[in-house]
Parts: C-alpha cells; sequence; structure tokens
C-alpha cells in the first residue's frame, strides 16, 4: 500500500493524541478564548505537541499546518505538509457531549493522500490512504471498509449543533423532495457518518472553517465513494496560503444528491 508508513504513523499519532485528551476531558479544565471567539483548552495544545513531536523525527523534510501551531510560509514551497486537528470539536469537548476527534492529514502537492480521524471517548479509529479505500479499525486490529449509501431519496442530512447557519435551512428546504431526515452530529463524525453509510449529506455554509477541519475527512469520505466539495462542485486544494474555506463545503454520498 502507498503511504503505509505515513498511515500508520499517523494512527499511532492520534491514538497519543486520544490518551492526552481523554486524561483530560475526565479532568476539570479551564477554557481559553482565542482571538477569532473560538474556544482552546489544554487538552488542544497538549494533543497538537504530541502529535507533532511524534511525526517530526519520522519525517523530518515534512513541514505542519496545524491549528494550534505557528503557520510557517516554508511550508508552501514544501511537497509534504501535516495537515492537523488535534481536537476537532472543542466546543463539543467543552460541553462535554462526547462527540469530538482528533484530525490528521497529509498533503502531497495540494492534495490529501493520507487522513486519520480518531474518536476518542468511543476509540473509534478511522482512516484512509490514496486509492487505499477507507477503513474502520477494530480493536482487535481488524479493518472495515467504509462505503458510501447509494441512497438517491429518502436521504439523511447532518446538521452542526454549533455552527448552523440560514443557508443550511434553506437548502435543507429547498431540497425537501429527497430530505427525508436529519440529524445533529458534532465535529468530523458527520463526515464519518456519511462514509460509514449511516447518512447521506452535510453542507457547511460560510467561511467558519479551515484547511485542518476538512482534510482528513475529505480523503475518508473520497476513499469511501462519496464526494467531498465546494458549493461549486470543485474539489478544495490544499496548503494554500489563506486556509480558509470560504465558501464552506458539501459532502455527498452521491453526485446525484448534489445540487448547487
Amino acid at each position: 500500500m502507498k503511504y503505509k508508513l505515513q498511515l500508520e504513523a499517523a494512527i499511532t499519532a492520534g491514538l497519543i493524541a486520544k490518551d492526552i485528551i481523554m486524561e483530560i476531558y475526565n479532568s476539570p479544565f479551564d477554557v481559553e478564548i482565542k482571538d477569532d471567539n473560538s474556544p482552546v483548552t489544554l487538552a488542544d495544545k497538549k494533543a497538537d505537541l504530541a502529535i507533532r513531536d511524534y511525526l517530526a523525527p519520522l519525517f523530518p523534510t515534512y513541514h505542519f499546518l496545524t491549528e494550534e501551531g505557528v503557520d510557517s510560509k516554508e511550508r508552501l514551497s514544501a511537497e509534504y505538509v501535516w495537515i492537523i486537528d488535534p481536537l476537532d470539536g472543542t466546543k463539543d469537548f467543552v460541553n462535554r457531549d462526547d462527540e469530538f476527534t482528533v484530525c490528521i492529514a497529509l498533503s502531497y502537492l495540494g492534495k490529501v493522500v493520507v487522513g486519520v480521524i480518531i474518536a476518542p471517548v468511543t476509540g473509534r479509529v478511522y482512516y484512509a490512504s490514496e486509492k487505499g479505500g477507507a477503513f474502520e479499525r477494530l480493536a482487535d486490529g481488524t479493518n472495515v471498509p467504509l462505503k458510501v449509501s447509494n441512497r438517491l431519496t429518502g436521504i439523511t442530512v447532518a446538521t452542526s449543533r454549533y455552527h448552523n447557519r440560514a443557508e443550511v435551512t434553506i437548502y435543507i428546504e429547498r431540497n425537501k423532495d429527497i430530505i427525508a431526515n436529519t440529524v445533529t452530529l458534532g465535529s468530523t463524525l458527520k463526515a464519518i457518518a456519511i462514509a460509514r453509510g449511516d447518512i447521506e449529506l452535510f453542507y457547511r455554509a460560510g467561511s467558519g472553517t479551515k484547511e485542518w477541519d476538512v482534510a482528513a475527512a475529505d480523503i475518508i469520505v473520497s476513499e469511501a465513494g462519496g464526494l467531498f466539495i465546494k458549493p461549486n462542485g470543485e474539489k478544495i486544494v490544499y496548503n494554500k496560503e489563506d486556509v480558509h474555506n470560504h465558501d464552506g463545503y458539501v459532502i455527498v454520498n452521491k453526485k446525484e444528491n448534489f445540487r448547487p
């Protein structure tokens, strides 16, 4: 398998972060508010540092783009860049609803080639590599393939617990001929639910996310047979100077269910 070494390293780094996060989650912790008005905790910071400390010696020529790290523009000329959200869903973490994840991705020349998402509370590990498929790794080491559903009618749409916008409500109403249900999920667990075939669509409107919020989920959904795209249908390019997803994104099981 291409990128096997990088994939296994990312899984190990994610599991290290998981243990750090759960130790803090099960104890009292403080919450800071960053300049962009988003929360950050010791779990975010320690997990970020632990992931980078594990991966950096193994891949000394690779660069990093992480939510909690200092961004170096040197990464823009690098072939390989680790794109990391050490704790995706900090609001879920703070509110203790259990729906947060660790996200580690590797980009090569602007395209994600490895993605790992770990749900710390359940311990579930999801991963994908370019042309290698998407899988859930069970506790016994078994790798179960992930595949999106084939449903084209009566589909289920995920909504965000903390980031819903009027555009999403309008989108759901406009497409109610194919939408039967809505569910609320936190963090990248929405993307995982689509990759698993449990639900079919998620629309995130606006510019509130960045590359590290979506990179790992992108390849997992794509390798499971789904689409992870901008609202205009284009693929997201990674390791950009401006890391914001200004137009939002759409995750959908089949192109027939994508309605710009």
